[in-house]
């Protein structure tokens, strides 16, 4: 009997654990959210690269004919590696908040309350995620106003979003990592623009890895950027097709994002020292 009423409390204590973590994580998901809401000139701002890349590199370079991209116009292959790009982008800067928050204050009382330290970064890293399908729409808007063939099935809208919101939880839990190594507004700013165009540049964005040379090869497939890219051009546009496999892509980006949150998650308070 006493084994018995052992178990359920264990399974009771298991349960509430979860409750509270989901609790907290959504309550920090909360507190990002009202913080766009109040100021959501960001996503505005960051349309512009995003929209130029569209506009003007993709009209010129689908001139030319010079990449092969297979059955889809250039245009139409470039879309989805700039819908990466943008979210890319929108992420990698996400860590300057924390800093700012600890100039503030604000972190440290985050840090002193019973919410586990995963939850807290977890909870960031959705919210990122979340500010970037703001940032979605709009690249969708845009790629609709060029006539570029998207796909509307239902499946392919959930998997797109499951995707972005993957990727900019990876790069914002990044960012935070970064942001906890470095601790100073100056050094992370200069970090986040050399890693920045990397990132984006060997993947496989504006052009298909087939061309690369080999060595660029090798870093494409080390690049999380490129699984993201690889899910959006099968999933977004018509005619899309997936190099690795959208299962593949996913759990790659899964398994990245879980591995950087526990690291995070871990250095987190330090932060503030």
């Amino acid at each position: 009997m006493s084994n018995s009423s052992g178990g359920q409390r264990d399974e009771w204590a298991e349960s509430y654990g979860l409750k509270m973590f989901v609790r907290d994580t959504a309550a920090i998901v909360g507190i990002e959210l009202i913080k766009l809401r109040r100021d959501p000139s960001e996503i505005l701002m960051r349309s512009v690269q995003p929209a130029l890349w569209l506009l003007v590199f993709g009209q010129i370079f689908g001139r030319l004919h010079a990449v092969p991209t297979g059955n889809l116009d250039y245009f139409t292959f470039l879309a989805p590696g700039i819908l990466a790009q943008s979210v890319l982008f929108i992420s990698i800067f996400f860590g300057i908040s924390a800093i700012w928050e600890r100039d503030l204050g604000i972190l440290q009382k985050l840090l002193a309350s019973p919410a586990p330290r995963t939850s807290l970064v977890l909870g960031k890293a959705l919210s990122a995620g979340l500010r970037s399908m703001a940032q979605a729409l709009i690249i969708y808007l845009l790629t609709m106003f060029m006539h570029v063939p998207l796909n509307w099935s239902p499946t392919a809208l959930i998997i797109v979003a499951v995707s972005i919101v993957l990727g900019a939880a990876l790069f914002s839990t990044f960012s935070l990592l970064v942001a906890c190594i470095v601790k100073t507004r100056e050094r992370f700013m200069g970090i986040g623009q050399v890693i920045t165009m990397p990132l984006f540049f060997a993947s496989n964005a504006i052009y298909p890895i087939a061309i690369m040379p080999g060595w660029l090869k090798t870093i494409a497939h080390l690049n999380p950027l490129t699984y993201q890219v690889d899910v959006l051009r099968a999933m977004m546009v018509l005619g899309g097709t997936s190099t690795f496999g959208i299962g593949q892509d996913l759990l790659i980006q899964t398994v990245i994002l879980s591995g950087l949150v526990l690291v995070t998650s871990r250095l987190y308070p330090s932060i503030i020292r």
